[in-house]
């Protein structure tokens, strides 16, 4: 190679780097995976007019669609789960034993409530967060009926007609007011909108929806104070108990308030058993999870490992068992996957597999 020879392959050498690295700055960087960012939980008073009509569009489609689950017991003796609405229900009837009462009982709930939001999300293109119910803005009982929640056009209608009971019975609603079928809103004149219960019952036994509305319940269990109350215990087990109350009606908690101040004696939200059959369920369970989300908020760092109480329905001594931990598996059936206490502990922790992923607009304080 001749002196002019190798001086002309140095340049060329020379060129091509730096023509490389002018292409490589020129070159835009990889655009890195956004985080996923929590979707945000609104009170439904807030709401516009349009989004109240998605969300119940997004509700009707949940109840048209079929289940997904098949074989038995659903070919014979759980024939009444027949829509995707009614995969829930069977759930909540099934584990009514191991979820109430007990120290995962808000856990299991949260994990509940995050699979109807995302069923809605996914399976009905609904783009909205699951809204909440701020009870404690209508109350004293004078305003409970006047409810936006049960208004006839923007909001999931109002109570039934009344219905004589057994004003002796222990399961008489003190203050029940209806008891019969919801006699407006998006819900009325359904005669099989309910497909599951009373009770234990998986039978197919088409019904209405039901409403038997106690002013005074709810007027005594979802004030400002009591839930206020409620979220000054200082430990987890003490807001636990305080949330559910009960078993006695004179005991109730905010829990106990929502479901028969909407519920009473006859409505599917007083039965413990099939009380996410009304609508209103999903709502009343999201601000209840709102408060506990509020509670571990005021100390996070924590409230996010506070847990316990039972694993058995009001096996507070501990006769049968132990106590619930991060541990405690949690299961929705075939609408989500099974996760643990620990994977519900912090509602914003996206990106993590099996995790939640909403926050709340505004929180209750002290």
């Amino acid at each position: 190679m001749t002196a002019k020879s190798g001086t002309r392959s140095w340049l060329i050498f020379t060129l091509l780097l730096f023509w490389s690295a002018a292409i490589g700055e020129a070159r835009p960087p990889k655009p890195q995976p956004k985080s996923p960012q929590p979707i945000v939980r609104k009170e439904w008073r807030t709401l516009t007019n349009p989004q109240k009509k998605a969300y119940i569009k997004a509700v009707k489609c949940i109840l048209a669609k079929p289940s997904l689950n098949s074989g038995e017991p659903f070919n014979t003796t759980a024939t009444g789960v027949i829509s995707r609405y009614d995969d829930l229900v069977y759930t909540h009837i099934q584990q009514t034993y191991s979820i109430h009462y007990v120290g995962h009982f808000l856990a299991w709930h949260r994990l509940f409530t995050a699979t109807y939001e995302r069923m809605l999300r996914d399976e009905c293109g609904y783009k909205g967060a699951q809204p909440y119910w701020d009870w404690t803005l209508d109350t004293p009982a004078s305003q409970w009926t006047q409810s936006p929640v049960f208004d006839p056009v923007t909001g999931f209608g109002g109570n039934g007609p009344y219905v004589a009971g057994d004003p002796d019975s222990p399961f008489a609603v003190p203050g029940r007011t209806g008891g019969g079928c919801v006699q407006d809103g998006p819900f009325a004149g359904i005669n099989d909108l309910v497909h599951l219960g009373p009770g234990e019952s998986y039978s197919y036994n088409p019904q209405c929806l039901k409403r038997d509305f106690s002013p005074y319940f709810a007027g005594r269990y979802l004030g400002i104070n009591q839930t206020l109350l409620t979220l000054s215990q200082s430990d987890f087990g003490w807001f636990n108990r305080f949330v559910e109350g009960g078993p006695s009606f004179e005991a109730s908690g905010v829990h106990g308030g929502g479901h028969y101040g909407v519920g009473g004696t006859l409505g599917q939200m007083g039965d413990l058993f099939v009380s996410p059959a009304d609508p209103i369920f999903h709502l009343h369970h999201a601000n209840l999870d709102r408060l506990w989300w509020s509670w571990q908020k005021l100390d996070l760092a924590a409230r996010l490992t506070d847990i316990s109480g039972p694993l058995f329905l009001m096996d507070y001594s501990n006769a049968s068992g132990g106590n619930a931990t991060l541990a405690t598996p949690l299961t929705v059936g075939v609408s989500g996957q099974d996760v643990t206490v620990g994977d519900v502990m912090d509602i914003t922790r996206c990106g993590t597999a099996g995790a939640l992923c909403y926050d709340y607009d505004n929180l209750y304080t002290l």
